[in-house]
């Protein structure tokens, strides 16, 4: 479900893929080859929620923030991720059923270990691997982590205008 908030409507582009099981409110944009998967909640209704081009958001996973909130380029958000963040820059890798809490900045290249907690305001660098609860810096990303993050976001851009074109049966 996709609707208006407060004079605010959803701007999607008309490239991005989201399912009719998602729901979009407020003031958010999505950018073009994205995709918002089934169970997904974006909620613009206190900060504006930014998403760039060919991310995907996969599913039952909720974006919200208290502040705008602004997640780059050929990102995956895995399933079941609470995102709280202020900044998930280009090129990230959240991992399945992890939580960004407020005001947690992501730098480029860089991946959220699956069941992570990261704290709030923390400030990852770029190409940085994070772990745990609380996450902790655990290493730095390898060429095989940028490969695996381009393929992940790749894949789902395919997936997702699969989706798209397929439309339908009502």
């Amino acid at each position: 479900m996709i609707r208006s908030l407060g004079g605010n409507t959803p701007k999607i582009h008309p490239t991005a893929f989201i399912s009719e099981m998602a729901y979009v409110v407020g003031n958010v944009e999505i950018g073009e080859g994205s995709s918002i998967w089934p169970g997904t909640v974006i909620r613009g209704d206190t900060g504006k929620i930014t998403i760039g081009k060919f991310t995907n958001v996969q599913d039952n996973s909720v974006l919200h923030g208290d502040d705008d909130v602004v997640i780059g380029d050929n990102v995956t958000i895995g399933h079941r991720v609470m995102c709280h963040a202020g900044v998930i820059s280009n090129r990230v890798l959240i991992g399945n059923g992890a939580i960004l809490n407020d005001g947690v900045k992501v730098g480029e290249e860089s991946v959220i270990g699956s069941g992570s907690m990261i704290l709030e305001n923390m400030d990852i660098p770029e190409k940085t691997i994070v772990v745990g609860m609380p996450g902790r810096v655990r290493g730095s990303v390898q060429d095989k982590h940028v490969e695996m993050i381009d393929k992940i976001a790749a894949g789902y851009a395919l997936k997702a205008q699969k989706y798209k074109s397929e439309g339908n049966l009502e």
